[in-house]
């Protein structure tokens, strides 16, 4: 839903600044353009902060996960976004997005697909080509050590199972997970996904390793090849 457009910040009360409102009230009480236009410090000749931050929304469809995704040369056709701006409000958006898998520890204990799909939402769900990681575990199912195994393509990425194997053994990992990601956003397995995945699972059945899930992920939910007893 398109929002309205907030108007001058002149004609605005002290307490309806965003500056004051945050102050009083705290950061949640600031729509998107009023926490962008801190982030963005100053306005224009012509523009006040908040009308320069709705300007950058508006160039995105008011959409934040729409605007994490536009490039700085994007930014810049903004009137009023130079250089040092575009650089700016990018970092709010790749802060925003490391928060997303900060918030579980790497130690915590993963028991099922959905903890799996949270802790790697952040790192695959926005990216416009194909990342291979893996993640080792322990015996308990607890975090050892996550890796990035290659990157692609829009169209693939090629894994190596050997890479992805000696860093299970570099681990002393117990148990094996790995993901890629769907730029297209279309979470179905594509027939190399399946070869690939057998392949790991023969592979760590001689090295003694359980293989716990693959997923494949996308920014509005994941394929669990465990879940549809696919290993």
């Amino acid at each position: 839903m398109q929002a309205a457009n907030p108007g001058s910040i002149k004609h605005w009360s002290a307490e309806e600044r965003p500056r004051e409102k945050f102050k009083t009230f705290g950061a949640g009480s600031l729509s998107d353009a009023e926490l962008l236009a801190i982030i963005l410090g100053s306005g224009t000749a012509n523009s006040s902060a908040v009308e320069l931050a709705f300007q950058v929304l508006e160039s995105s469809n008011f959409n934040l996960a729409e605007l994490a995704q536009k490039s700085l040369l994007h930014l810049q056709q903004i009137k009023g976004i130079g250089q040092a701006r575009s650089m700016v409000i990018a970092a709010a958006m790749e802060l925003g997005r490391r928060r997303q898998f900060a918030e579980i520890p790497e130690k915590n204990k993963m028991t099922k697909p959905n903890d799996f799909y949270a802790f790697m939402k952040g790192r695959l769900a926005h990216l416009q080509h194909e990342e291979f990681w893996a993640l080792a575990l322990s015996r308990s199912m607890r975090v050892l050590g996550l890796r990035r195994i290659s990157t692609g393509g829009i169209a693939g990425t090629v894994a190596d199972i050997r890479i992805i194997l000696g860093f299970a053994l570099e681990m002393s990992a117990s148990a094996l997970a790995v993901f890629h990601n769907h730029p297209s956003g279309n979470l179905t397995p594509s027939e190399a996904d399946v070869k690939l995945t057998k392949t790991i699972k023969q592979a760590t059945i001689w090295m003694n390793i359980e293989f716990v899930d693959h997923l494949i992920i996308g920014e509005n939910g994941y394929y669990s090849f465990a879940e549809h007893q696919m290993l």
